[in-house]
């Protein structure tokens, strides 16, 4: 037994000497990124439950030599699925979840039936507010498509980065331009999870300190078959308008009627809690194995990482903006606080609202007010990826 040639074949082996490759360096970025990522969500706790997840993910599809996740395999045009359970990695086969749509669609029902929509239907300027959001996703369509870099449907799953919904993103990618998933889906729940950053800075621009102030009273009482008729008929309404979003909206819709129902308490349960945690964990790791250093730093990711932020602080304004209209209609009766939570991250957004309105005003609780365009923005988020799977599909 030669131990010089044992010990050169472990060195040969070895991720320390893959880092010598030619993508080296490029893994070497994107494992910085996964430990600033896991810092933020640790340390600083944007967002635990999505940020940690991702930058573990991140940072495992990054060791060189440890096969887990084979972003190769994942650009063809005919998906050998059979193959990939048989013989790929970890994070390979956990992919599968997000590359069919599995994922969102359950983590829609998670989300159903964790949803209110009392304070919407209670006051329905929310529903203004939860599309006025959506207007960041129309505009940044229109950048990216002026880029001259990208095609109607890539141009389209970058602008859904703007509605801040990491499901909707990934419903709408996989199907226009699935070899742009990875990069869309990094950016939409990085995004997402740096809401507390990157929302109150704009907030605070673009209100006065006596909108910042204003305190809003409590809205009429919903009944309970108002909220158990709400979910079948927009399935109905918006399934027969969009069929191809009727899985992901169908999903979200299905989990808010188990809640509401007053029958399914089981399922209502199982859904908001094991359900939610186990495809959180697997939704988070792998959209954040898809960033691979050798493909993920390239001019046209750069781009649509800088497209989605735009995309975002658009959204931000345009709910801003008509919440400050609302506020000027209503006499003030209404804050233009939770016009920021017309985007669809639930319930981060009304959460940031709520923060910065009692930095104000200590008296100032916005969140249930907040919940109410935030849960119109995932409706409306919803209709969007429909719209545009209607017209690029």
């Amino acid at each position: 037994m030669n131990i010089g040639e044992i010990l050169k074949n472990l060195w040969n082996g070895s991720g320390f000497h893959l880092f010598g490759g030619d993508s080296g360096w490029q893994s070497i970025v994107m494992i910085i990124v996964a430990l600033f990522f896991l810092w933020l969500g640790i340390k600083k706790k944007f967002e635990p439950l999505l940020l940690v997840g991702i930058a573990f993910g991140m940072l495992l599809t990054n060791l060189p030599g440890s096969g887990m996740f084979h972003s190769e395999w994942w650009t063809v045009e005919n998906i050998d699925y059979v193959d990939i359970l048989r013989h790929g990695g970890l994070l390979d086969i956990l992919y599968i979840g997000v590359k069919t749509g599995v994922y969102p669609c359950l983590i829609f029902m998670g989300v159903g039936a964790m949803t209110d929509f009392g304070p919407m239907l209670s006051r329905p300027s929310s529903l203004i507010l939860g599309a006025a959001a959506q207007g960041g996703i129309y505009l940044v369509l229109i950048l990216a498509a002026a880029t001259g870099m990208f095609t109607g449907g890539e141009a389209a799953s970058i602008s859904i980065i703007a509605g801040a919904d990491g499901p909707t993103a990934i419903f709408l990618t996989k199907t226009l331009a699935p070899q742009l998933l990875a990069p869309i889906a990094v950016a939409a729940y990085s995004y997402m999870a740096l809401i507390p950053l990157l929302q109150p800075p704009f907030m605070k621009l673009l209100t006065t300190k006596k909108e910042r102030m204003a305190v809003m009273t409590t809205s009429r009482k919903v009944s309970k078959k108002e909220k158990i008729i709400f979910p079948i008929l927009v399935t109905i309404i918006v399934s027969l308008l969009l069929p191809s979003v009727a899985p992901l909206l169908g999903s979200l819709m299905f989990g808010n009627l188990l809640k509401e129902c007053g029958v399914t308490e089981r399922l209502s349960d199982t859904a908001q809690n094991a359900l939610m945690n186990i495809v959180t964990l697997f939704l988070g790791i792998s959209v954040g194995a898809t960033a691979v250093g050798s493909v993920f730093l390239t001019t046209k990711t750069l781009l649509i990482i800088v497209l989605g932020l735009a995309g975002f602080v658009l959204a931000t304004i345009c709910g801003l903006l008509i919440g400050k209209l609302l506020y000027v209609i209503s006499k003030g009766k209404i804050n233009p606080l939770i016009g920021s939570a017309g985007v669809s991250a639930v319930p981060m957004a009304a959460r940031v609202s709520n923060t910065v309105g009692l930095q104000y005003n200590k008296g100032n609780y916005l969140l249930m007010h907040a919940m109410g365009p935030n849960v119109a923005g995932v409706i409306g988020s919803a209709v969007a990826a429909g719209f545009l799977l209607a017209v690029f599909a």
